[in-house]
């Protein structure tokens, strides 16, 4: 599965599969300066080779820009980060989490009523 990345990276991600999972370029720096980032052009460069290197981007030219394509959803890095951080945090223990959630608050009535409905309903009831 896709290596850790930075919180940077991950800000880079996330306008990826916010663009349907490929982005030009073009279009993520203009997300990054609508979002308020005021990265330069080698540092965004850089971010993103790195994300090519970790195997989450691939990058292809159309002419003479780039376009970057997610090799991993949004879905499977959530879902591999989410594991890694339950096995360092919780010894893997899924219980631990959301008791912690509940006895901190974090997890309100609501959000118990509607994961006891995904439950019950199974993985494709939503």
């Amino acid at each position: 599965m896709a290596q850790q990345i930075s919180d940077s990276e991950l800000e880079l991600m996330k306008i990826v599969w916010a663009n349907g999972g490929t982005a030009l370029y073009a279009h993520i720096m203009e997300e990054l300066t609508r979002l308020g980032y005021t990265w330069q052009k080698n540092t965004v460069i850089t971010l993103l080779s790195r994300l090519v290197e970790k195997g989450l981007l691939r990058t292809s030219k159309l002419g003479r820009r780039n376009e970057y394509t997610a090799i991993v959803t949004e879905a499977a890095y959530q879902a591999a980060q989410t594991r890694t951080f339950l096995d360092k945090l919780y010894a893997g223990s899924a219980k631990g989490l959301v008791a912690t959630l509940i006895q901190t608050d974090l997890l309100s009535a609501e959000d118990y009523a509607q994961l006891k409905t995904f439950w019950e309903e199974g993985r494709d009831g939503e």
